[in-house]
């Protein structure tokens, strides 16, 4: 692999993408691309990913069940895959989840990119998995709740699904975008105090899907009931997505 020292390998100023892969098919490609090539365009990097860029790769790797990793900075297009290491263990348990110490900056451009600026969401998925936890949660600097390290999050309130709006300070999650197109969803301002009034929580991300939540810090969510059966909906459907 020849990678060239451009600003993205100097200064973070690149972009990546992880796609589940299920029996050769890259799940919600089409999402991806866009998402990517739309932040291509923010960066200044002039760069347009295809399918056929993704097709050929699969066509000389072909893949079972894994991930497809895109990493795209000015002079460097890299296309990479690995094992996705989610177990069927963690989705019946459900992930652990405590709230991180390094804030959220919600005015960062960054922020809503999945760019090579990436240390503190890395730095933070170490550090809670020495606490016992599967995902460390940010608060942004005005207190509320945005995203996980590596993932969107959704809650529960009498069947009724809630999420934090983007302006929040989060990714443009492509799960995220699949359960607001697919269910009703109410986006709202949720500070740490309120989660105890939820019933439920889950978390989303293209690798793991929907994953239910057991706990956040000290608050135990008593059912699992919505997440579950929305998980299920979208095993059955992914390899249509």
């Amino acid at each position: 692999m020849n990678i060239k020292l451009d600003e993205g390998y100097m200064y973070g100023i690149g972009l990546f993408e992880t796609i589940a892969v299920t029996e050769n098919h890259c799940i919600l490609l089409k999402e991806h691309l866009n998402r990517l090539n739309r932040s291509l365009e923010f960066l200044g990097i002039k760069c347009e990913i295809t399918k056929k860029h993704i097709t050929d790769y699969i066509n000389d790797h072909p893949m079972k069940d894994g991930v497809l990793k895109i990493m795209v900075s000015k002079e460097n297009i890299t296309i990479t895959n690995r094992d996705n290491t989610y177990t069927k263990e963690q989705f019946e348990k459900g992930f652990v989840l405590g709230i991180s110490d390094v804030i959220r900056n919600e005015t960062s451009p960054f922020t809503f990119l999945k760019s090579f600026n990436y240390g503190d969401n890395i730095l933070e998925k170490r550090n809670a998995k020495e606490k016992g936890w599967d995902e460390p949660i940010f608060l942004n600097t005005k207190g509320q709740i945005c995203e996980g390290a590596t993932t969107n999050l959704f809650f529960i309130k009498e069947k009724k699904l809630y999420t934090p709006p983007v302006s929040c300070g989060m990714l443009y999650g492509i799960i995220r975008s699949y359960i607001l197109n697919n269910y009703k969803v109410c986006e709202k301002i949720i500070y740490h105090n309120d989660i105890k009034s939820f019933d439920e929580m889950f978390v989303t991300n293209s690798l793991l899907g929907i994953m239910p939540v057991k706990s956040l810090g000290e608050i135990e969510f008593s059912k699992m009931d919505l997440s579950l059966e929305i998980l299920d909906e979208y095993q059955a459907n992914k390899s249509k997505l």
